[in-house]
């Protein structure tokens, strides 16, 4: 198992010339199978005609296909202007296969085994290269010499396996605590530096009638995003990468602190979450039901434009520990990949080339506002308060974490740990049998010892 140096690597994201540390590891590279979980591929999805590049020289080349998880709206009439721009651009065609984001993930295994699209959407992370290992992604290094002057280096390495370039990034965005300001304003509630002040915070909005904290978990990873900050704030970032990558036991003390943490603090979320949806959670926020939400900054994709979306904020989760702080952060990296076999890989490489652009991020960015474009060069004189206090929270952070599920090996995220959390979110007194659970997947799946 090669080790990981704990140096940090630096990423200017657009806005400001913000800085966001990305830390730099090694990763476990498996040769581990891949198991089928569902037949993406098979299934029917919108046909989306696009084409762009820097570069393009307008003639027809073509066509190439696209697998994409942006089924909701907002992403996906964000890439449906992106595809058409590369389309008038080049007058290569885009034919899409679009499903919903948890079925696509759920899918993605057999996807990828089966006839996948020459492209397709995914994230940076442990998932992106462990999908790599085992052949099924093209290499797009040589796309990576002409697009490399727009990103820096953190976003170069987080695309790459190796020296090999597989991912072209497109934006990220913060998982943090959101709120509405008038309903903070309305109530006098103050943002809480640490697990005290979240504490009487959560009592006071129970008092004043609120749920405190929104949660939604019925596709099974919006609860990762809990486990992760907790995980981080107890822990620290280098317990929990070492944790993702298989390199320590689930079943230790630390980990165990972890639900005993979330165990106190499930009271002051919204009770049943594993039948409720993120949507759901985030309507409940949006009606002032609930006081705070953690998720990802796609949560504004639920509030309507306008007064409702201007009223959206958020804060960095507190600190839990002192001598951890809360210097770290999920911020995933969202972007394109090529499979291994394309019918047309000179169209693909075309796609990924004008996804890679400034142009590409640019308007993405402005059919979909919730995200930060993650070309050095791409427009930010738009972005709203929201958008620049979000760089400024991934500029200012010290490490950053790609979500659990792209942090670790795929099988072990859909077969273990969404079962076991989803347990202990409705039964959060038996840690002893969580933290035996997710040390059995573990051991099976990471060493084969079980």
């Amino acid at each position: 198992m090669p080790t990981r140096p704990r140096s940090t690597n630096k990423l200017y994201l657009p806005s400001s010339g913000l800085r966001t540390p990305v830390a730099r590891r090694s990763v476990l590279h498996g040769a581990m199978g891949v198991g089928a979980v569902g037949a993406l591929a098979a299934c029917g999805g919108d046909d989306t005609s696009s084409g762009t590049a820097s570069g393009g020289s307008g003639e027809a080349a073509g066509s190439t296909s696209l697998g994409s998880n942006k089924g909701d709206e907002v992403p996906r009439a964000a890439e449906d202007a992106t595809i058409a721009a590369f389309t008038e651009a080049t007058g290569i065609e885009v034919e899409t296969n679009v499903q919903d984001n948890e079925t696509f993930q759920e899918s993605i295994n057999s996807y990828l085994q089966g006839t996948p699209q020459d492209t397709f959407t995914w994230f940076a992370g442990f998932r992106a290269r462990f999908f790599d290992d085992q052949g099924f992604i093209g290499d797009i290094t040589d796309v990576w010499d002409e697009i490399g002057d727009g990103f820096t280096d953190g976003f170069r390495e987080a695309s790459a396996n190796g020296d090999k370039q597989i991912l072209v990034p497109l934006y990220n965005y913060p998982w943090a605590m959101f709120y509405r300001k008038s309903v903070f304003e309305e109530n006098g509630y103050e943002i809480p530096e640490d697990r005290d002040g979240l504490v009487a915070l959560c009592e006071q909005m129970q008092g004043d009638g609120l749920n405190p904290i929104a949660l939604g978990d019925s596709d099974g990873w919006p609860a990762m995003g809990t486990f992760d900050i907790l995980n981080m704030r107890l822990n620290g970032y280098d317990f929990h990468i070492d944790l993702m990558a298989g390199d320590v036991d689930w079943d230790t003390p630390e980990v165990r602190r972890v639900f005993e943490e979330w165990a106190t603090l499930l009271p002051f979320h919204q009770p049943d979450p594993v039948g409720r949806t993120w949507q759901d959670a985030a309507a409940s926020l949006l009606q002032r039901e609930s006081g705070m939400y953690l998720l990802g900054m796609f949560v504004g994709e639920q509030f309507p434009e306008g007064e409702d979306r201007d009223d959206l904020d958020f804060f960095n989760f507190p600190e839990l520990d002192s001598s951890i702080g809360a210097g770290a952060i999920d911020a995933p990296i969202d972007g394109y990949m090529m499979t291994a076999s394309p019918e047309n890989e000179e169209a693909a490489k075309e796609f990924l080339k004008f996804i890679g652009s400034a142009e590409a991020g640019n308007i993405y960015i402005e059919t979909n506002p919730n995200n930060i474009a993650a070309h050095s060069d791409a427009d930010t004189s738009a972005y709203s308060p929201l958008q620049l206090k979000a760089a400024e929270l991934i500029g200012n952070a010290e490490n950053i974490a790609q979500f659990l599920d792209r942090d670790t090996r795929p099988d072990f995220a859909s077969t273990i740990v969404i079962p076991t959390l989803q347990t202990f979110l409705q039964n959060p007194t038996d840690i002893d049998r969580v933290v035996s659970d997710l040390q059995a997947g573990k051991e099976r799946l990471f060493t084969g010892e079980a």
